[in-house]
């Protein structure tokens, strides 16, 4: 494959979903954008929202023929977000109330092409955790991999120990659906064909 221009304009400061889209080959670059994140509300909703204004932040600065992509990723118990905890004792917290139970994954994926409107798809992962015993949670919190992370953990690190089981799309939970981000695109063979 002989690649032209970037296919996506990252609209992302995350390096887990770089680390996705080069695992896959995707052509990319990273738009450095600025948005005030909502942290409050009904999950699905803030998550859109988010990721259509990080799209539309990154399409002022996009090429042309370029697809803005903005992601935003939430944790949801009980309705209720458990955003990206501010220090290690909000993250104790984070992690004593998802212990035993199983939360909601979800993320928003927004597209922007050629200036147009956003075009948005959703993924939800239901995650269940262990039961968390004191030691546990120490441990964790001690390895420092909480932070900046949506409910506190990765699970593609250290945090998997964490998880009991899964239901849906793994990816989702580390950061970038690829099912539903090529779905905007029509499927894969689309999706990875663009940016030939």
């Amino acid at each position: 494959m002989t690649l032209g221009h970037p296919l996506i304009a990252l609209a992302s400061k995350s390096p887990q979903r770089r680390a996705i889209l080069e695992a896959i080959g995707a052509p990319f670059r990273v738009i450095d954008v600025e948005v005030e994140e909502l942290e409050s509300g009904e999950p699905e909703q803030v998550a859109r929202d988010n990721a259509q204004r990080k799209a539309l932040a990154g399409a002022a600065k996009a090429r042309a023929g370029e697809a803005v992509l903005g992601v935003d990723t939430v944790v949801a118990l009980d309705g209720a977000i458990w955003g990206k905890p501010g220090d290690e004792a909000a993250a104790a917290q984070t992690l004593r109330a998802l212990s035993g139970r199983t939360h909601e994954v979800v993320s928003a994926v927004a597209i922007v092409r050629d200036g147009g409107a956003a075009e948005l798809a959703t993924e939800i992962t239901r995650v269940t955790f262990h039961e968390l015993d004191a030691a546990c949670v120490d441990w964790y919190l001690a390895s420092g991999e909480w932070r900046g992370r949506a409910g506190g953990y990765a699970i593609q690190g250290r945090g998997g120990v964490l998880v009991r089981r899964i239901e849906g799309d793994y990816l989702n939970v580390v950061g970038l659906p690829l099912g539903t981000l090529a779905g905007l695109f029509g499927g894969f063979a689309a999706f990875l064909a663009e940016g030939t």
